[in-house]
């Protein structure tokens, strides 16, 4: 009994699924007769670019973090048993971890500052109007049969707000 070429368990199965596959026939095969014609099986299917990135990023911290904490935390006995000899000083090991973590706290409290300095105080009407503020129009008339059912947009004045929200506290 013959096999079928793209059985269910084959990874020629797999293959087939690609974006650029060709109607061929699963008989019609290569000339090594591995894997079916037009099946995608070129190097245009490679991994992506920021895959590639990802995987280097990821291996490069994880050696990086290895290697500083050997240099942090093993004794200089260990080190030198290891052949290694021309480290920097173990302050650094404290120092630079503080101060990033120093600047990103400063940074957030800077952007935070800078934001409350940007900002009109509660008392400015410009917190309250501004440019794209639209007035109520009176001078429209809505009737039962009038075709604008609905009031046009606009913005709600600050007394009637009061009204609404604190008419029920006196």
């Amino acid at each position: 009994m013959e096999e079928d070429p793209c059985s269910l368990n084959s990874p020629r199965r797999i293959l087939s699924f690609s974006r650029n596959r060709r109607s061929h026939p699963p008989s019609s095969l290569d000339s090594d007769d591995r894997y079916p014609t037009g099946f995608g099986v070129s190097g245009e299917h490679g991994p992506k670019l920021s895959e590639v990135y990802g995987f280097v990023g990821s291996i490069t911290t994880v050696v990086a973090t290895a290697i500083f904490i050997v240099w942090a935390y093993f004794p200089d006995h260990w080190l030198h048993s290891m052949g290694i000899y021309y480290y920097p000083n173990r302050y650094w090991a404290l120092a630079v971890p503080t101060y990033v973590v120093v600047t990103i706290v400063l940074a957030i409290g800077f952007y935070i500052g800078l934001n409350f300095l940007a900002t009109p105080p509660p008392t400015s009407l410009s917190s309250i109007f501004d440019e794209f503020s639209r007035e109520p129009l009176d001078s429209i008339h809505l009737h039962d049969d009038d075709e604008y059912p609905i009031e046009p947009i606009s913005d709600i004045d600050i007394n009637q707000i009061n009204d609404i929200m604190f008419s029920s506290l006196n």
